[in-house]
């Protein structure tokens, strides 16, 4: 299966909270859209890898992924190296998407720093013919997105671009509460954490809507880039 984009996200749920109202639209659009979970979030103070691998699956379920995979490197420990590079590699080859989006170049967690630039690097690496990689008995081809774009995490980035979302805000928060071990529920006897407070949804709520406010639309999801975006026309940007 070829995908138009695949999201990278070093933990299940990081995709659905920062960039699962571009990828909602996009599927509504008719594009095919896949998510690659680096971690199985093992290292979660609430809930465990069992549960939000059935949570993960629910919200792939909620947005319309296409194909939802998951490379079980160590929460926390994973390295950028050239172990885990090929990893990825196998995955961006076997589904040649045209974009990938990946995780915040810096944010609060050492695994969305670190998961930004490995995926940013492998997805160089990828392209070239000189790196061989076998995927299910099958020699790959060299395959190079043609861009990787990073979405907005915990901390205030200014994002190089916004997508509006507007209709499609709902659908995303859908797929983010499919973490119901993860995110604010009253009645939950679980450990308090910075994203399960009422106050990290709404923030969650409110940078959508800042976002959308600022380009003139209901909501909006911020991306930076790694190279000058390019329009054809002037009037492409709106």
């Amino acid at each position: 299966m070829k995908l138009d984009i695949l999201a990278i996200g070093a933990h299940p749920d990081d995709v659905e909270m920062s960039c699962g109202g571009t990828l909602a639209k996009e599927i509504a659009n008719g594009k095919k859209v896949g998510i690659l979970d680096l971690t199985r979030g093992e290292l979660g103070t609430r809930g465990n890898a069992a549960i939000r691998e059935k949570e993960a699956k629910t919200a792939a379920e909620t947005l319309g992924i296409s194909v939802r995979e998951n490379l079980e490197f160590g929460d926390g420990f994973f390295v950028n190296n050239q172990a885990t590079q090929l990893e990825v590699i196998k995955i961006i080859r076997k589904y040649r998407p045209e974009i990938i989006l990946c995780n915040a170049i810096d944010d609060r967690h050492i695994d969305h720093g670190k998961g930004s630039k490995l995926v940013s690097d492998a997805s160089f690496l990828s392209g070239l013919a000189k790196i061989e990689t076998i995927h299910q008995g099958n020699h790959q081809h060299p395959w190079r997105p043609k861009q990787v774009y990073h979405y907005v995490q915990w901390k205030e980035l200014t994002p190089d671009f916004v997508v509006d979302i507007t209709g499609f805000e709902d659908k995303k928060m859908e797929a983010i509460f499919a973490y119901k071990s993860q995110f604010f529920d009253e009645n939950s006897r679980e450990p308090n954490t910075p994203i399960s407070s009422k106050n990290a949804t709404d923030s969650m709520l409110y940078r959508n809507r800042n976002l959308g406010r600022l380009i003139g639309t209901e909501a909006a999801e911020g991306f930076t880039v790694e190279r000058l975006p390019a329009v054809s026309s002037i009037f492409d940007l709106i």
